[in-house]
């Protein structure tokens, strides 16, 4: 995604998700780098801020740290599944 489309609207959660996938299997310091790129070319994107307290704290779980701030409210379907059921 990174390297084939860098134009696109994506790239921020591209490198967050992985990101998300080095600080899942250890490698924390590919991670960082990472990090980096993301800090220095979208440093106004929720989506380097999320990446920044998974950076900062690799016992985050990747669940509470990959949703952007904006998105971190259930949405309709997780408030209403018990109803559902």
């Amino acid at each position: 995604m990174v390297d084939q489309y860098q134009t696109t609207s994506h790239v921020p959660e591209a490198l967050h998700r992985l990101i998300e996938c080095y600080t899942a299997i250890g490698l924390h310091e590919e991670a960082r780098q990472t990090a980096l790129v993301l800090g220095t070319n979208y440093p106004g994107s929720p989506w380097y801020q999320d990446t920044y307290r998974l950076v900062a704290d690799p016992n985050t779980p990747a669940a509470d740290a990959g949703m952007p701030a904006h998105e971190s409210k259930p949405g309709w379907f997780s408030r209403n599944i018990g109803d559902l059921f």
